[in-house]
């Protein structure tokens, strides 16, 4: 478990992240999330040991960073935004440096590496030939040289094109099988494609912590019947029914309040105690990106 008790950073007058804290299950997927500058990569150092908080406390399985950082390193995989690479080597001699500056034995851990991350076909290269697709996965391959226990991983697909992105995507959801993974990332549609539970950040505050499943329960009802029906008017005595908007052609957006499985036997009751055809009755799932709009859009009302 990494836990993060009121971490706190400051830059002189500048706090870049402000008491923060959550805690991490073994196995978990999840995205920290947050636009630039909200605090994401400072959170990430200081989980790794690389930067020092100004207050609070970091734990990986109850050892403290702060007292023992090369306990706690030794059971972390860490890509940082900017690939910490050596061009001019190949692919295979830079994870066997990599290998030997961790303290494990280079052939039969670059061996798992190259195999786990698909470079193969590029052991032998350059780096500084390789596409940034597999530059990335370079990366991925040196943070897992030692078999960590928990993953970081700051913008992973960071300037990816949609392949190499989902080639990513493939890959951190194979080395979740045996690690908890942290995945930084101003992208939505990362999270939403990968993770199980999403950390929102702003302005270095935490201001939401929810996994994803819970994140898209909605209160809001797609009912489709046939056009020129007043469903508004028919739900208007119906004290659970919150709003009506008409999408047109029959398709209504109805928001209740109360118990969503009574209002599913309601509104189809409403329907067709009134003899109209019912098409359609859903409840209309909220996105990660909605989800994200309203936070900010809040914290920003309540800043």
């Amino acid at each position: 478990m990494i836990e993060a008790a009121g971490l706190t950073r400051r830059y002189g007058d500048f706090c870049a992240v402000s008491d923060v804290s959550f805690a991490i299950e073994q196995g978990e997927i999840v995205g920290l999330l947050g636009h630039n500058g909200a605090g994401k990569t400072t959170i990430m150092k200081m989980l790794t040991g690389y930067l020092e908080p100004s207050s609070g406390s970091v734990s990986v399985d109850g050892v403290a960073v702060e007292r023992q950082p090369l306990v706690v390193q030794n059971r972390l995989g860490y890509l940082p935004e900017n690939l910490p690479l050596y061009p001019e080597l190949l692919v295979v001699d830079y994870l066997a440096y990599t290998a030997q500056l961790r303290g494990v034995e280079p052939r039969t851990a670059v061996a798992k590496a190259i195999a786990a991350t698909e470079l193969e076909e590029k052991a032998l290269d350059p780096i500084a030939t390789l596409s940034r697709g597999f530059k990335q996965r370079v990366g991925v391959a040196q943070a897992i040289l030692h078999t960590p226990r928990f993953l970081i991983l700051d913008e992973p697909t960071n300037g990816l094109d949609p392949s190499q992105t989902q080639h990513m995507r493939e890959l951190i959801q194979k080395l979740a099988q045996t690690a908890t993974v942290i995945l930084s990332t101003h992208i939505m549609q990362e999270v939403d494609a990968i993770c199980d539970r999403a950390i929102i950040l702003r302005d270095g505050k935490l201001v939401l912590d929810e996994r994803l499943a819970d994140l898209q329960v909605s209160n809001r009802y797609r009912v489709r019947t046939a056009p020129g029906r007043d469903l508004a008017g028919l739900l208007a005595r119906d004290s659970t029914v919150a709003q009506t908007l008409d999408e047109g052609q029959g398709s209504w957006i109805v928001t209740v309040s109360g118990d969503m499985d009574a209002a599913t036997g309601s509104l189809a009751q409403h329907v067709t105690g009134a003899g109209w055809p019912l098409f359609e009755l859903g409840v209309v799932k909220r996105d990660l990106e909605t989800v994200f709009r309203e936070v900010n859009e809040e914290s920003s009302d309540a800043a």
